[in-house]
């Protein structure tokens, strides 16, 4: 059987507020561990008042808590905007509370417009090579734990998150070492294996559902069918 997965942003509906959008989110995800869907996942974007899952670690626990067997993560937590340190914990924290059941996918993009990825990230500085270090530091974080090292991640340390980095193939920095497989994606996909290992096909569907099926909504639906667009793209898999 096909295994299919749903990727949820929280949406606030209009006249509602945060906290309803929190419910219908935990509840959609009850509906899917119910239908038999393997995982379900939340994105982080920040100041877009039409979305509520801008804290994606705080709602994915509100989602595993809202459920039992589901696998629920993150596609994917923007890294360019946390200290590795900071995810490693959050995760560390939830797989704790949560084991076999949470994932985490990474992204480099900011999930935001200039003006609030300053206000997160408090300046911009950066290279084409700092993704790659912070994701290779955050699965430092995850290691087994180490008494020499003199920064934990606790919990965090030792526990098994699945990470998946979620744009572009993972450069890693010259000189640096790490013996990690990282899936990667691109927009949001998990992609086939690469060196003749069997892959998967996935296909992405987003699914939209008008309140009521009138001219006003078809015509919304019709530009939102316009403006998402696109081609499907190949990944690979990267040690």
């Amino acid at each position: 059987m096909t295994a299919c997965s749903l990727l949820d942003l929280s949406p606030i509906p209009e006249g509602g507020d945060a906290a309803l959008a929190l419910r219908n989110t935990a509840d959609v995800a009850r509906h899917a561990e119910r239908w038999g869907y393997r995982r379900f996942w939340l994105a982080e974007h920040h100041n877009m008042p039409g979305i509520a899952s801008a804290a994606t670690a705080v709602v994915i626990g509100h989602v595993a808590a809202a459920t039992s067997t589901i696998r629920v993560g993150a596609g994917g937590i923007m890294l360019p905007n946390h200290a590795p340190l900071v995810i490693a914990e959050q995760f560390g924290t939830l797989a704790t509370l949560f084991p076999g059941r949470i994932d985490l996918g990474l992204g480099r993009a900011p999930g935001t417009d200039p003006l609030t990825t300053r206000a997160l990230r408090r300046n911009l500085d950066g290279d084409v090579d700092a993704f790659p270090r912070d994701v290779i530091e955050l699965q430092h974080y995850f290691s087994a734990p180490d008494a020499a090292r003199r920064v934990q991640a606790v919990p965090g340390a030792g526990v098994d998150v699945p990470t998946l980095d979620g744009t572009a193939r993972l450069r890693v920095p010259p000189g640096t070492r790490s013996g990690q497989r990282f899936r990667l994606r691109e927009h949001g996909v998990p992609s086939p294996r690469r060196g003749g290992a069997r892959g998967d096909l996935v296909v992405t569907v987003n699914v939209v559902l008008p309140p009521v099926a009138d001219e006003r909504s078809r015509a919304l639906l019709r530009e939102f069918g316009r403006l998402n667009a696109t081609d499907v793209r190949k990944g690979l898999f990267e040690d």
